[in-house]
């Protein structure tokens, strides 16, 4: 039993961490740092609650440290369970700045700590048609990609770490982490980046709301888009090749099954799509071919099976520090080049 300390109990604590440690029978939920509630007590009563961070680290018993405290902490927090001796568990966008990445990748392998980067989006129902569909290869070669995360918020939600003027703030750090690690997984790394990064709303907002992020390959170029002004969905993912066409939608339910509080497991416990989700057209044999899709559930316990795995049997960390350096670089020269108006070389 991996015993697991959790360093927030906000959304993140309430419906990406602590239901899957608490029903992953090689974890045990030990700790939850409420700074000022008990709202924990009702689902995880035989968890011990502390009031702070410090004290989460004193707990001797603790083997891995849950971050998911706002962004501009990541670094600071990491940092101390690290040299505690703790294997950390660190929310996207991993750290503010990559020069922070780079740190603390180098200290966890100093400690001979496992550093594991929280993409939960890799386990996405849709995201894993885009990948199924990829490697069978029906596309042929790839040669333009959109990858997209748009929500409809006109209001400033109210949150200084989400949307002020805070490091880390804005949907580049947030949205943009799991836009650019899934092009990572993809397509690998760029060899050039060019980005438009806006403030829409005007009225309370002051970090970024908008952005699109073009990434230069010698043969494709693959766009990250989001905007907080989508009152109509469109296709999350769009994948063209000299074969065919893939487009899916963002139809993964994971998070609207938590939200109710339904209790995830290794098994499936989340329905899929009731109806077509993506749209699949490519040649076969000389024929075209079009068929509608329907993407099956995914299971973000995948990722907490595959930390378990790490930890306990030596298995490949899931999403290590090293992959979300990429990312970090990725969105460092997407400000770099915000900033100058111009293509910037990776």
């Amino acid at each position: 039993m991996i015993k697991t300390g959790i360093a927030s109990y906000g959304m993140s604590g309430k419906l990406f961490h602590a239901p899957f440690i608490a029903n992953h029978p090689g974890f045990e939920l030990t700790a939850i740092v409420e700074r000022n509630r008990d709202e924990s007590r009702r689902r995880y009563p035989e968890s011990k609650l502390v009031r702070s961070f410090d004290e989460l680290l004193a707990d001797d018993s603790l083997q891995l440290i849950i971050v998911n405290t706002p962004s501009h902490t990541h670094y600071e927090y990491t940092k101390a369970a690290l040299l505690a001796g703790k294997h950390v568990i660190v929310e996207k966008p991993f750290t503010v700045k990559l020069a922070e990445a780079i740190e603390l990748d180098e200290l966890a392998k100093s400690k001979g700590l496992e550093l594991f980067v929280y993409q939960n989006r890799r386990y996405d129902g849709d995201f894993r048609a885009i990948k199924e569909v990829l490697e069978s290869g029906k596309l042929g070669d790839i040669v333009e990609a959109e990858f997209r995360f748009d929500r409809f918020r006109i209001h400033y939600s109210g949150k200084p770490h989400k949307e002020g003027a805070m490091p880390g703030a804005g949907i580049v750090h947030d949205l943009g982490a799991h836009l650019g690690d899934q092009a990572l997984q993809m397509f690998g790394m760029p060899d050039a980046v060019f980005a438009d990064i806006r403030i829409l709303r005007k009225e309370g907002v002051e970090a970024n709301d908008y952005f699109e992020i073009l990434l230069f390959y010698p043969d494709k170029r693959v766009r990250l888009k989001s905007t907080v002004m989508a009152r109509e969905s469109l296709y999350a993912f769009v994948v063209h090749g000299n074969n065919g066409s893939f487009l899916q939608e963002r139809s993964d339910k994971q998070e609207e099954e938590l939200l109710k509080e339904t209790e995830p497991s290794l098994e499936s416990w989340c329905p899929g799509p009731q109806k077509p989700d993506g749209i699949l057209h490519y040649m076969e044999n000389g024929q075209s071919v079009r068929n509608e899709t329907t993407s099956k559930p995914g299971n973000y316990m995948g990722y907490f099976d595959d930390v378990y795995k790490a930890l306990t049997q030596g298995a490949p960390n899931p999403v290590p520090a090293s992959d979300a350096i990429k990312t970090m670089t990725i969105i460092e020269k997407a400000f770099e080049s915000a900033a100058a108006g111009k293509i910037v070389r990776i």
